[in-house]
């Protein structure tokens, strides 16, 4: 059992590495897509939700993964994690429900070392690295995963652009590459 562990493991590591070394499946936006991502100025929102992560930056850096952080959750360990999981905590939205009012602004601001989206979809599903959709148990992407232009892609240190709440209801954000990290945002009238 310990050894088809091992193979498993190692199948999974050989997976993602393909995965995210994928040209047709970016990871990352491109030098002149970071670039053009516009840095909000994250007072002028009224709520901000963090997009939070772990990486170990050496060890992701030799897996082809971007991370500018210098330590934390190695690659190994985040394979594991997601495995036995379906999910990797560290990496998660900060609140991930939110609650606003009509004409209220939210954005979102990323507080990890990797590269997150914030989209809005209408049902939580995959993102654009099938590997990761397994591993998560999301084997079907959501559609709006894979309409993804390269400013929706939001670099460390960068943010979404601000929203505002126009109609009351629910709606949806997930992280197009890390599927589990999801957001609910409730509008009410005040």
């Amino acid at each position: 059992m310990q050894k088809l562990a091992l193979v498993m493991g190692s199948t999974l590591v050989v997976l993602a590495q393909a995965a995210c070394s994928d040209v047709r499946t970016p990871t990352t936006p491109t030098r002149g897509a970071q670039s053009s991502i516009a840095h909000l100025n994250v007072s002028s929102s009224d709520h901000v939700v963090s997009m939070l992560d772990a990486c170990d930056g050496p060890s992701f850096m030799a897996q082809g993964i971007d991370c500018s952080r210098t330590a934390g959750v190695k690659f190994e360990q985040f394979i594991s994690e997601l495995s036995a999981r379906g999910t990797v905590g560290a990496w998660h939205f900060a609140p991930n429900n939110l609650m606003l009012q009509l004409g209220q602004t939210f954005s979102a601001f990323n507080r990890g070392g990797e590269t997150h989206t914030f989209t809005e979809v209408e049902h939580f599903g995959g993102g654009i690295v099938p590997v990761l959709n397994q591993l998560s148990g999301n084997p079907t992407p959501a559609p709006e995963c894979l309409a993804l232009g390269p400013t929706d892609f939001i670099p460390p240190g960068g943010s979404s652009d601000s929203d505002t709440a126009e109609e009351e209801g629910t709606e949806l954000y997930q992280c197009c590459i890390h599927p589990w990290m999801r957001a609910v945002v409730t509008v009410k009238h005040g």
